[in-house]
């Protein structure tokens, strides 16, 4: 049974389309254009008749002006199964007070779970963390998503790492939506995500990046790796200078790097805008980057 919070979300996202970046290769019919060329309602052109095709297609209007025999082509449309996959290692659970990072992510999720099921296409999820994984196979069906948020009824933990559940993600859907701090193996993640790319599929990294890790508390002297408890560093103001200038710096690299590998990039601060205008801001249909050496 859904929770009021994630109620919440699906109420919020109602309305939203998430249409394909690219045709899609899908065999199974749904809403999306697929890179096949049929014979259905959506007139796209003509094309001279083939030993072999259908004469029901005959545009018989168009002989009796040219004299020639022409049979219409469509759009045929096509499933994009959607395989969403988020890290739950012990650095998503900042600040531990509040669980900020970890609940936008799971919001994040259910909201574009329910955008690309209530579209008609499959969905499914991966959850990454120091226990394991837990997946939930690519549905239709309505329970789905109350599969999926029982899936991310667990506190992140651990430090495992995260590109072995995205790869086995990009081997089940077209579409795979990588929600993460990237604190981890943020380079296996990259190198994974360039030959899916580059091989038709479509990529969406979400940087997800608390208010605290951007700017730090100067009123704390001494700082804990989440995912290491044990590794502790002091931040003395000039410290905290040097820290704000490498991560600002980091993050402008790794953005760089997603969307020259071909991958839509987006950070999400938790708080910082309307769940609804975050899920419009990924699903927007804009054109995927293209991928560079």
């Amino acid at each position: 049974m859904l929770t009021a919070s994630y109620a919440a979300v699906l109420d919020e996202v109602r309305g939203i389309s998430w249409p394909a970046l690219r045709r899609v290769r899908s065999a199974v019919v749904g809403p999306h254009a697929s890179v096949v060329r049929g014979t259905t309602a959506e007139f796209v052109e003509h094309r001279m008749y083939r030993q072999g095709d259908d004469p029901k297609k005959i545009d018989w209007k168009l002989v009796a002006r040219t004299d020639r025999v022409y049979i219409r082509l469509s759009q045929e449309h096509a499933i994009h199964p959607t395989m969403l996959v988020v890290d739950a290692s012990a650095s998503m659970a900042f600040p531990p007070e509040s669980l900020a990072k970890w609940d936008l992510a799971c919001r994040i999720v259910i909201g574009l779970a329910a955008v690309a099921r209530h579209g008609g296409d499959p969905v499914g999820l991966v959850v990454g963390n120091g226990r394991g994984r837990h997946v939930v196979v690519p549905r239709t069906r309505r329970t789905v998503l109350e599969e999926m948020i029982r899936a991310l009824a667990a506190t992140p933990a651990g430090d495992a790492p995260l590109a072995p559940a995205v790869a086995n993600a990009m081997r089940q859907s077209a579409r795979v939506v990588l929600v993460s701090d990237f604190l981890g193996d943020a380079d296996a993640l990259l190198a994974g995500g360039r030959p899916f790319v580059a091989a038709g599929g479509e990529l969406h990294a979400i940087h997800v990046v608390d208010r605290g890790e951007l700017e730090p508390d100067p009123t704390k002297l001494l700082l804990a790796d989440p995912e290491q408890p044990s590794v502790r560093r002091p931040m003395s103001p000039p410290a905290r200078a040097a820290y704000l200038q490498r991560f600002a710096t980091w993050r402008a690299t790794l953005a760089r790097q997603w969307r020259n590998a071909g991958a839509s990039y987006t950070m999400l601060v938790p708080g910082e805008e309307p769940l609804r205008r975050a899920v419009r801001r990924i699903t927007a249909p804009a054109r995927m980057p293209r991928v560079r050496a």
